[in-house]
C-alpha cells in the first residue's frame, strides 16, 4: 500500500546538471514532474532538499569563511533550490508552499508545523526550506527532524546509486547492494548516505528510510507506493 505522506530528501546536485553548479531548468523540471506524480496518488509530499549545488562548507573550506557563516550560505542556498522547485511545481499546476527555518517573508512562510500540516491537509507539497536553522547540521538531519514533527510515514532518500551498498559502487564495480538494513547496523558501519545524527532520530522514532536512485523515471512513485526498490533501512 502507499503511505499516506512521505518527506523526499534530495541533495541540491538533483537539481542541476550532473558534474555542474547551479540549478538547471530541466533537471528541476524533472525533479517537479516525479513529485507531481506522487501527488496524483493522493499522496502527501513534503520536501528538504540540499545546497550543495551552490555552496557546501566541506568544499569551501580553503577560503577563510569560518563554519557558521559558511553554514548560514548554505541555509540560504536551500531557500534558492526550494523556490525555484516550487516554481517548477507551481508551472505543472501543483499547489505548493515553500515554509523556511529562516524568516525571509519576502520569499517564503515561516516553517509553523501547525501550519505545514494544514498545507498538507490541503493536498499541498511542502518544502521545508533553511534546513534547521542552525549551524552544524546537514539537511539530512532537517529531513529527518521534519519527517518526525510532520508525522510522515517514511523518509525517502534520493541518490544517483540504485540503494546502500557495502562499498562505493562507483569505484568498485563488485560492490554488494543491500536490500536491507537496521539502523543500528548503518549507524555501526558508518553508512555514509546520511549523517549519523539522521539515522539516530530516525531510530528513535522508528522512522523507515527508504534509499533509491532517483534518476531512474518512475522510482520515486514507486518508492512513495511502498514498493520494494533500493534499500529499506529500519528497525
Amino acid at each position: 500500500m502507499s503511505y499516506k505522506r512521505i518527506m523526499l530528501k534530495l541533495s541540491g546536485e538533483a537539481l542541476s546538471k550532473a558534474g555542474a553548479f547551479g540549478i538547471n531548468h530541466s533537471a528541476v523540471l524533472h525533479v517537479a514532474e516525479e513529485i507531481q506524480s506522487v501527488t496524483k496518488k493522493g499522496i502527501q509530499v513534503v520536501v528538504v532538499v540540499g545546497g550543495g549545488n551552490i555552496w557546501r562548507w566541506r568544499d569551501t573550506t580553503e577560503n577563510g569563511i569560518e563554519r557558521t557563516a559558511s553554514d548560514a550560505m548554505g541555509m540560504l542556498a536551500t531557500i534558492m533550490n526550494s523556490v525555484g522547485l516550487q516554481s517548477a511545481l507551481d508551472s505543472l499546476g501543483v499547489d505548493t508552499r515553500v515554509c523556511s527555518a529562516i524568516n525571509v517573508p519576502q520569499l517564503a512562510e515561516p516553517y509553523i508545523r501547525r501550519r505545514a500540516l494544514r498545507h498538507l491537509e490541503k493536498g499541498r507539497v511542502v518544502i521545508c526550506a533553511g534546513g534547521t536553522g542552525n549551524p552544524y547540521f546537514t539537511t539530512d538531519s532537517a529531513a529527518a527532524l521534519r519527517a518526525s514533527e510532520l508525522q510522515c510515514d517514511a523518509l525517502l532518500k534520493a541518490t544517483n546509486v540504485d540503494g546502500v551498498y557495502d562499498k562505493d559502487p562507483h569505484e568498485h564495480p563488485d560492490a554488494t547492494l543491500y536490500d536491507s538494513l537496521t539502523y543500528d547496523q548503518a549507524i555501526a558501519q558508518g553508512i555514509r548516505v546520511m549523517d549519523q545524527a539522521a539515522f539516530s532520530l530516525c531510530m528513535d522514532q522508528k522512522l523507515p528510510i527508504r534509499v533509491f536512485n532517483f534518476g531512474t523515471e518512475g522510482n520515486l512513485l514507486k518508492a512513495a507506493s511502498g514498493k520494494d526498490i533500493g534499500t529499506l533501512v529500519s528497525d
